[in-house]
């Protein structure tokens, strides 16, 4: 087998799905003998990278500002030195970038690949994720979008991969002990005694915050003990956006029941305590891991029917879709669940995390023997 060298390029390694896919495929690089380095503006998730055995090069390629142009220029060199077999883009100006320092390099061998992380909007900034040579799509929503938004593209160098879930992070056995119930209870006392709703994602009003406040409101105004964490929702920049979640739990009656958090590394044990796991976004997710990752550790979850949630929905666990938007359906179907019996949470039998990795390295070889 040849030893190749796959530059994976996005704009920061702090948080979040992207983050995650980059480095379980830059973790199979690895155990498989390739040559994996990263390029990005760095972020707290270096040091997992690094730990793994993959390089790290720090550019700053996430910046949308006249900036970023001269990172063409330092790609160019970057490329020449390394002489990589695939420039796999993530993201659509690190994509852009990449694309400009591989079309002015003379005899380059490098395949172009990209990855459609999300459901971007139709133009051309945008357009620049299709030209891959081979195009990744993380669902089947997402390749749907691509060929509806970009009607020229080969529907041939499509591929669906779907982004994969660690079966041995994300499963049943993962239970919190005593020391860390103790630890929890006594920060997020909020939290403690009642039945705990999660919502896990970025601070952005698309996630669903909302929502997830107004059912909470719902449920206790229905006599529920009902508590709600919102995972993830506390970063840098967002304190105007939590402050109006808070106002908005506060006008429902429902403040010191709220409880918003930061990321945290502990998410699976966070799931292995919640009653129901929510997944509200306003827009169409391109995939939904958090879906899996839930289901994973044996947690039922209640989702809007559409794009990527839909999907894993009507596959893994059909009891928990809600049509979109139906706030009303939420409620009743979250009082029923919390008030007589939750559906069973079936186990999942595939390894969706080894699947993508062999995947996407399979894809790899293959445009590299072409």
């Amino acid at each position: 087998m040849r030893r190749l060298t796959v530059v994976q390029l996005l704009p920061a390694l702090d948080s979040g799905g992207v983050e995650r896919s980059t480095l379980e495929v830059a973790a199979a690089l690895e155990r498989a003998g390739h040559r994996s380095i990263v390029i990005s503006g760095g972020g707290r998730l270096t040091a997992d990278l690094g730990r793994g055995g993959s390089r790290h090069i720090k550019l700053g390629i996430g910046r949308k500002s006249l900036f970023a142009l001269r990172q063409v220029f330092a790609l160019r060199q970057v490329f020449a030195r390394l002489k990589p077999d695939i420039v796999h883009a993530r993201s659509r100006l690190p994509a852009w970038l990449a694309w400009a320092a591989l079309k002015t390099m003379p005899g380059s061998r490098a395949h172009f690949v990209t990855t459609v992380h999300g459901l971007n909007s139709p133009g051309r900034y945008s357009s620049i994720l299709a030209r891959g040579e081979r195009v990744i799509c993380v669902s089947d929503t997402v390749r749907r979008h691509v060929l509806a938004q970009w009607p020229d593209t080969d529907p041939s160098k499509l591929q669906v991969i779907e982004r994969g879930v660690d079966p041995h992070a994300f499963s049943r056995d993962n239970l919190p002990d005593a020391e860390w119930r103790a630890r929890w209870d006594a920060q997020f006392p909020q939290l403690a005694g009642g039945r705990m709703l999660l919502l896990p994602g970025r601070g952005t009003r698309l996630k669903g915050h909302a929502s997830a406040i107004r059912l909470l409101a719902d449920l206790r105004m229905a006599g529920l003990d009902a508590r709600l964490c919102l995972l993830g929702v506390r970063e840098t920049g967002r304190g105007h956006y939590c402050a109006e979640l808070e106002t908005l739990a506060q006008s429902l009656g429902v403040g010191e029941a709220v409880a918003l958090l930061p990321p945290r590394s502990d998410i699976a044990e966070i799931y292995s305590i919640s009653d129901i796991v929510l997944q509200l976004s306003e827009k169409p997710e391109a995939f939904g891991r958090t879906v899996l990752e839930a289901l994973g550790c044996g947690r039922p979850v209640l989702g809007w029917d559409h794009g990527g949630v839909g999907e894993l929905l009507a596959r893994h666990y059909p009891e928990g879709a809600v049509p979109a938007f139906d706030e009303e359906a939420l409620a009743r179907k979250a009082d029923d669940w919390l008030s007589t019996r939750m559906p069973e949470v079936p186990f999942l039998r595939e390894d969706s995390l080894a699947r993508m990795q062999a995947r996407t390295l399979e894809l790899y070889d293959a445009l590299v023997a072409t």
